[in-house]
């Protein structure tokens, strides 16, 4: 049997493409409702993350029917609270993904035709206002099956909050790389100004010190009541055999990426821009494998095994392949 260290791989692997899929269509539609003049620079470059959306259900059905080994709780003896039910996180996870899939795609779908007519951009609007609700309410859903619960009498009023932060900021630092990689390669038809990748650089600044307070404020609530159910699975991260990957992603997600972007050279460099880009991705990806392999620590740590490197550059290749085709079909980068 695959160890759950192992198995962890494939859940963050998941979370990530899942979030990137789900991002790709709330940066456009936040900025739309915002009136953002740029969004229409890169609003239709975004919206080709969607494409990841058939790829993040079948990893989503093989870690819900690998249950056993996606959910440690499975098949425990103690008193487990009601939400840890596996037929029942079956139901709420399929039927979620298949909501956002509808709100989503209808989204893609209307953006290329909301400027056709006055009705259609009514229809837009609407949309655009309700899709930030579905992506708080699913997300949080999503961190606490995928997560939070993975303990199952742990809980923080505070891990939805932070965990959404990450992913977004996530989805940023792997918008800014793939802009930057269509820019430096010339594949992108009409080139992004550089203006844009300053905008960019603001909100990763912004979202890597919403996610410090949302960290920090998760951190000062559960050490300061010292409640032994609540602290156990904080001191383990910490100062147990993942200890390292603990601080690694703490200075990848904030240390570093605060004392560079502060600056406002450093936001005004896509060069500077790219590098704290892909330290914040590898750092979110270290933060969610620490959080979750983490509840159940053994000295086994990822990619080590052949099927945590296989599993992730397999996804990794599929990823790149279906945004790749997307971008072309829709005729944004050259063939």
């Amino acid at each position: 049997m695959i160890p759950f260290a192992s198995w962890s791989v494939l859940t963050v692997d998941f979370l990530i493409v899942l979030h990137l899929c789900l991002a790709g269509v709330a940066l456009p539609c936040l900025l739309h409702l915002v009136n953002a003049k740029w969004r229409y620079e890169v609003r239709h470059i975004a919206v080709a993350f969607f494409a990841l959306y058939p790829l993040a259900v079948v990893l989503l059905l093989i870690l819900l029917f690998g249950g056993e080994l996606t959910f440690p709780w499975v098949g425990s003896f103690e008193h487990l609270p009601k939400w840890n039910n596996l037929k029942f996180l079956r139901v709420r996870e399929i039927a979620g993904i298949i909501v956002v899939g509808v709100a989503y795609g209808a989204f893609v779908r209307m953006q290329k035709t909301s400027e056709q007519s006055p009705e259609n951009m009514a229809r837009f609007k609407i949309l655009a206002s309700i899709i930030p609700f579905i992506h708080v309410l699913y997300c949080t859903m999503v961190a606490w099956d995928f997560e939070m619960t993975l303990l199952p009498n742990w809980e923080s009023s505070m891990f939805s909050v932070n965990y959404i932060v990450s992913v977004s900021g996530m989805f940023l630092a792997s918008f800014v790389i793939l802009l930057y990689t269509l820019q430096s390669t010339g594949l992108i038809k009409q080139p992004i100004r550089l203006q844009v990748f300053n905008y960019l650089a603001q909100m990763m600044l912004g979202f890597t010190i919403l996610w410090i307070y949302t960290f920090f404020g998760q951190y000062l609530i559960i050490w300061y009541g010292n409640i032994t159910e609540e602290t156990g699975r904080i001191y383990q991260m910490q100062y147990g055999d993942y200890s390292p990957l603990f601080w690694a992603f703490f200075v990848m997600k904030f240390i570093i990426p605060f004392v560079t972007l502060v600056f406002p050279f450093s936001r005004h460099n896509p060069k500077v821009i790219f590098t704290i880009a892909c330290i914040i991705v590898t750092g979110t990806w270290i933060e969610r494998y620490t959080w979750i392999s983490g509840t159940y620590p053994t000295p086994h740590f990822p990619m080590t095994g052949t099927f945590d490197i296989g599993v992730t550059v397999s996804v990794a290749v599929m990823a790149f392949l279906i945004v790749r085709a997307k971008l072309r079909s829709t005729k944004v980068i050259k063939p």
